[in-house]
């Protein structure tokens, strides 16, 4: 096997959810700042998740298909830089729309084929996988914190060039990272609907779904959430940034995690943690240590559940189907599940109010929870 080059790898990640940590905490920040309504920022924080339902499963299938997943990752991510130019010309709310529109349907490519580029590289070695993206965990903390202390003197605006900067990062690891050749399955053969349709496939999907509706007050809000209750925008970065090392903690741990616990376990405790958590956000965001310990249980809403989901999508979808197994997982669970949480995030903060609207995200990780125990036997 190729040796594994885990540099290249570790730095598309880095900067990748480094981008993330600069677009999705302060982002909202600037729409904030020149006015726009909670609904319309809601709507527009969705569209990461929105693109995702369609687009991966064209960047996916085009890659099983024999184009080159690197080459497509690398062409799509020009045109979505071109794209974010758009955000400098205007705030309006339609032109906005229109320009993270096409700004996040070539950016959806990336992340996917990135993730089964990984897989492949690392074949059987799976448990090797937290060691990689860690360093996509590290860059989100370093994006939060530098971004936050940058915008207690610096204009909201100014997270625009940081976020076209960071992009330009990307695209200079996706021209540096090798393609990997998939090993022929006996899974190859095999309709891709025949291995959605498992029930441990389905209830994964569903259950994602809704741990991503889950997380959508949480990515739109947080923040503002943040500062309305009186914490400066370095104390909202150093928060988002304690969620991540303690994500960090998690995806070293894994292997030993994996040898304790099955994955189907690992999935159950991360949905009864999160059910915790957003209680604890919605109730209590004037109690610091409350709010300390809510960050820290980012480690299992996203850090434990993503790699045993991977876990989980990785050992169903195998050969030529890995490339759409990831984009199917993407756009199903992440994709429609988040963009559902972004809309309706809106409107409910704008109608019920912060603690309700979290109080509906612990009860989306309850009926993902009890979905799991009900449907998974893997």
């Amino acid at each position: 096997m190729p040796a594994l080059p885990y540099r290249r790898l570790a730095g598309f990640y880095f900067f990748y959810f480094a981008y993330l940590g600069a677009f999705a905490p302060f982002f909202t920040l600037y729409l904030d700042s020149v006015g726009m309504p909670a609904v319309e920022i809601g709507v527009l924080m969705s569209m990461p998740q929105l693109t995702r339902i369609v687009a991966p499963h064209l960047w996916g299938w085009l890659a099983d298909r024999g184009a080159s997943g690197m080459r497509i990752a690398r062409w799509t991510g020009v045109a979505g830089t071109l794209a974010w130019l758009g955000v400098f010309a205007s705030a309006n709310f339609l032109w906005l729309f229109a320009v993270l529109l096409a700004v996040m349907f070539f950016w959806s490519a990336a992340l996917p084929l990135i993730e089964a580029t990984t897989l492949s590289h690392l074949g059987e070695e799976t448990a090797r996988y937290g060691r990689i993206r860690v360093w996509g965990s590290i860059g989100f903390i370093v994006a939060v914190i530098g971004v936050g202390y940058a915008l207690d003197g610096w204009p909201p605006r100014a997270v625009l060039s940081i976020v076209l900067l960071l992009m330009l990062c990307i695209l200079a690891c996706c021209w540096l990272t090798p393609e990997a050749k998939s090993a022929p399955h006996e899974t190859d053969t095999q309709p891709l609907w025949d291995i959605l349709k498992r029930p441990e496939v389905m209830a994964l999907i569903v259950a994602a779904a809704l741990m991503a509706v889950a997380h959508g007050p949480y990515y739109t809000f947080y923040t503002i959430y943040l500062v309305d209750h009186g914490y400066s925008k370095s104390m909202a970065g150093w928060l988002w940034a304690l969620g991540v090392i303690c994500e960090i903690g998690i995806f070293v741990w894994m292997p030993h995690l994996y040898r304790a616990f099955t994955l189907r376990q690992i999935l159950l405790g991360s949905f009864a943690l999160a059910v915790l958590r957003f209680l604890l956000i919605g109730w209590l965001i004037d109690n610091f240590v409350a709010l300390v310990l809510a960050q820290a249980l980012h480690a299992a809403t996203f850090g434990s559940f993503h790699a045993a989901s991977i876990g989980v999508i990785h050992k169903v979808f195998r050969g030529r189907h890995q490339a759409r197994g990831q984009a199917m997982y993407g756009s199903l669970a992440f994709g429609l599940g988040g963009a559902i949480g972004g809309f309706t995030s809106g409107h409910a903060w704008a109608g019920l109010g912060p603690s309700l609207t979290f109080t509906l995200s612990s009860g989306a990780a309850l009926a993902g929870l009890l979905i799991l125990w009900w449907r998974m036997r893997l």
